[in-house]
């Protein structure tokens, strides 16, 4: 049962890949694989944990200390979302759109994929991701195009969030964990990061050739436009992209999760609308309205993140990872190969119980504090995700949101990404070596 469990994930990781020729959706697809392979570990939970008793008290506990996890993360994700909608349904993005005023594609993908690099050191690539997507919905038009965009979006976020304590949530655990330090992390991983994202850039530039065509309507106010000042726009702009760089500070001064932060944002920027809304009718605010901007946010996509990560928490639960874990320490033994292929298997598993995992086999009396195999690991874990669209939490978000397919992400973008993953970890080792500091 053991095995079957494995068997079972690696079949609807297969179904979520070939979401369009079996027409199934992909969030159907991961939250039933999450269902069975939980159902299994309960039902067989004596051949799977033979060490345990015969309560499965203690697996029902495991499954809520998960699921508080996947909650804060889905709930962020919901609440970012909603800023970003509300924003775009009062044209906010204007501020920046109106200021790219170059059609050319390799421009183009220079000045979003930059952008996007440092946007997601300074917020998280989660919430960067969402908010490039919003804004590259306004810039491109034809689909083909504007999913190549969003694959660099996606490598140069996770890119960014890899070498910032608070850029991707793998660093922030060995962070939180006291495995890095600030200051040290920033200064071993910006340029290997910076690897990562040029490598894939050099190649899109070389083979993305012409001029980006831009949408006929840009769906900004939903009719509202006239009704819409540009204070008021403004307003809701800055309020909103405030409200998303206020959460790490948030959470660095009350310690508390990030999507308490996102809440307190989304709460003011709430708030704020219904009041500046008042001169206006109820018919006449319509899709102005925050409850009106909540049924636009694809649950589908949410559901699939719930489905895909409770289905990696029971292979963590019954030890699948750990068991992965021991046997890349002992098949590989180099720091390099080991962390080059945790980072490769994050774009299947899910990163966070990888570097979990990793943190509980390897005590920091073997790997001191700020050693170069934990600055590795973030680089790996953090990078290695970009290979695969539902790889990171910034693939997911921009799956959801422009419907990219994951077999064309396999044929057009993981090439480009794997050569600037094998980019980063070489410049890390031409600038590090082995060992020492």
């Amino acid at each position: 049962m053991f095995a079957l469990m494995a068997v079972v994930f690696v079949l609807g990781y297969l179904a979520i890949a070939l979401e369009h020729p079996i027409r199934v959706n992909k969030a159907a697809s991961a939250i039933f694989t999450g269902a069975v392979i939980w159902g299994l570990l309960m039902v067989f939970h004596d051949t799977i944990l033979p060490g345990a008793d015969g309560d499965t008290h203690h697996l029902v506990e495991e499954l809520r200390h998960h699921l508080g996890e996947i909650a804060e993360i889905l709930f962020f994700l919901i609440g970012a979302m909603t800023v970003v909608e509300l924003i775009d349904v009062h044209g906010g993005f204007r501020v920046i759109t109106d200021r790219i005023t170059s059609t050319k594609k390799s421009t183009l993908l220079w000045i979003i994929s930059v952008l996007t690099f440092f946007l997601s050191a300074a917020l998280d690539n989660l919430t960067t991701t969402i908010v490039m997507c919003a804004l590259l919905r306004k810039l491109i038009k034809d689909k083909e195009t504007l999913w190549l965009f969003a694959g660099m979006v996606i490598i140069a976020a996770n890119a960014g969030g890899a070498w910032s304590p608070i850029g991707d949530v793998t660093t922030i655990m060995l962070w939180i964990g006291g495995q890095v330090t600030s200051l040290n992390i920033i200064a071993k991983l910006i340029l290997p990061s910076l690897v990562c994202m040029i490598l894939p850039l050099l190649w899109m530039t070389f083979t993305q050739k012409g001029n980006v065509e831009r949408p006929d309507v840009v769906r900004s106010s939903g009719g509202h436009g006239g009704k819409i000042t540009g204070f008021e726009r403004n307003l809701v702009f800055g309020l909103g992209v405030g409200s998303l760089l206020f959460v790490p500070v948030f959470k660095s001064v009350t310690h508390l999760p990030p999507y308490v932060g996102i809440m307190f944002g989304l709460g003011l920027l709430w708030i704020v609308t219904e009041v500046m809304h008042w001169r206006h009718g109820a018919d006449d605010r319509g899709d102005l309205m925050v409850t009106a901007v909540l049924r636009r946010i694809d649950m589908p996509s949410v559901l699939f993140f719930l489905g895909i990560l409770v289905a990696v928490a029971a292979l963590q639960t019954a030890g699948h990872l750990t068991l992965l874990a021991g046997w890349l320490d002992s098949s590989l033994g180099n720091i390099y190969l080991i962390n080059g292929t945790i980072g490769v298997l994050s774009a299947i598993v899910d990163n966070v119980p990888l570097v979990a995992a990793a943190m509980g086999m390897y005590p920091m009396t073997q790997y001191p504090v700020d050693d170069i195999f934990w600055e590795l690991l973030a680089l790996c874990a953090g990078t290695g995700g970009s290979l695969l669209v539902i790889g990171s939490a910034a693939g997911v978000a921009a799956m959801g949101i422009l419907r990219i397919d994951f077999i064309w992400y396999l044929r057009k973008m993981m090439l480009p990404a794997l050569l600037g993953y094998l980019g980063g970890i070489l410049t890390f080792w031409l600038m590090w070596g082995s060992g020492g500091h």
